[in-house]
């Protein structure tokens, strides 16, 4: 009996060990690393890579087994080509597509972007919801004008030096950390980039002629950067974490301005900003309505509750335009609508922010 609690006690100090290894590896704890062992550190680190990879591919579902091309039929003359949900896991025999404008390959089961050079014709690929890790081998494809790698597993933005051409990039839903590799897009004109896990608006000086910017959902603290994009009518940074309207003096054209979910205690900053029509402050810190008299032209106003309180008595006196009424009768809607007024995968993002509450038309 002695020796079994003697051999239980010593497993048990043995997985309490590991256990401390495993822990100090997560951690980042440089002195646990170094009293680890070299076997225990290892399997350690291949298990929680394992986990992580599984994690991503397949969440908690049961894997979809890919499709053979070869019992896919391709029209050579065709101009669009649209193989959404077909479980292809795959990019081959695309080559038969001569005339090819249009590549739709949405929800199905691709790791990697390849096999697509001899699209000399593509205009348009979308490769939303699949299990892409990487930008890689477009260099070809010089006549792109839209890309759309949403809803996978990107980490870094690159591979698109060449494609000068590219007029709208979707990257929603990815793991990209950084704004990076855009300096050569100077066509470029919408920009996606939500529900990543960016902190900073930089790498961007070069888009001259960028007229959507879409940052929602992700991990900025600052409004910077922007001077150089004039032509910008739309920037939406909903569910973020700023805590101040700043570096908005140059864009002098803009219309629609998304800050809501944010940390915002003031409202300020927009004396440049005259065009706006579209402004959404909801669910900020902001107790008290201020700063925006000069915004003639502004039809939507979302700021649930301090609205009514502060227009109505400018109404009474007669002190603004006729024109700011219609922002009483919206009813001071709690919520935006997506039906329009926002791009594809901003829509998803709106509807992500604003999950929970509801809205009076």
């Amino acid at each position: 009996m002695a020796a079994e609690r003697g051999s239980g006690q010593q497993q048990s100090q043995e997985m309490m060990e590991v256990d401390r290894r495993v822990e100090s590896e997560e951690s980042g704890d440089e002195e646990g690393k170094k009293h680890s062992g070299g076997i225990v550190a290892d399997l350690s680190a291949q298990s929680l890579k394992d986990r992580e990879e599984h994690s991503e591919v397949d969440a908690g579902e049961e894997q979809e087994l890919p499709v053979d091309m070869e019992a896919i039929s391709l029209d050579g003359d065709a101009e669009d080509v649209d193989l959404n949900h077909y479980r292809i896991g795959k990019i081959e025999g695309f080559e038969v597509l001569k005339k090819v404008k249009t590549l739709c390959l949405r929800q199905n089961l691709i790791k990697c972007i390849e096999n697509l050079e001899a699209l000399q014709s593509l205009r348009e690929l979308d490769l939303y919801d699949n299990q892409i890790r990487k930008m890689e081998n477009l260099e070809a494809l010089t006549g792109l004008e839209i890309l759309d790698i949403s809803f996978n597993l990107l980490r870094n933005i690159e591979g698109i030096d060449k494609l000068t051409q590219l007029k709208k990039l979707f990257l929603v839903n990815n793991k990209i950390s950084k704004i990076e590799n855009l300096s050569n897009l100077h066509q470029l004109q919408m920009l996606e980039l939500g529900s990543n896990r960016i902190r900073a608006i930089e790498n961007i000086d070069t888009l001259t002629n960028l007229d959507s910017l879409f940052l929602g959902k992700n991990k900025i603290t600052k409004l910077q950067n922007l001077d150089a994009l004039t032509s910008l009518t739309v920037l939406s940074m909903q569910s973020n974490r700023l805590t101040k309207i700043e570096g908005l003096q140059s864009l002098v054209n803009l219309r629609e301005l998304y800050l809501s979910h944010n940390g915002i205690e003031v409202i300020e900053g927009l004396e440049n900003n005259n065009k706006l029509t579209m402004l959404d402050l909801a669910s900020n810190r902001i107790k008290k309505i201020e700063n925006i008299s000069h915004l003639t032209e502004l039809q939507e106003f979302w700021q649930p509750g301090l609205l009514e309180k502060w227009l109505i008595p400018r109404l009474e006196q007669g002190k603004y335009e006729v024109k700011l009424e219609r922002l009483l009768h919206q009813k001071t809607r709690k919520c935006p609508e997506t039906n329009g007024a926002v791009s594809k995968g901003h829509q998803s993002q709106l509807e992500g922010a604003y999950a929970g509450q509801t809205c009076d038309n």
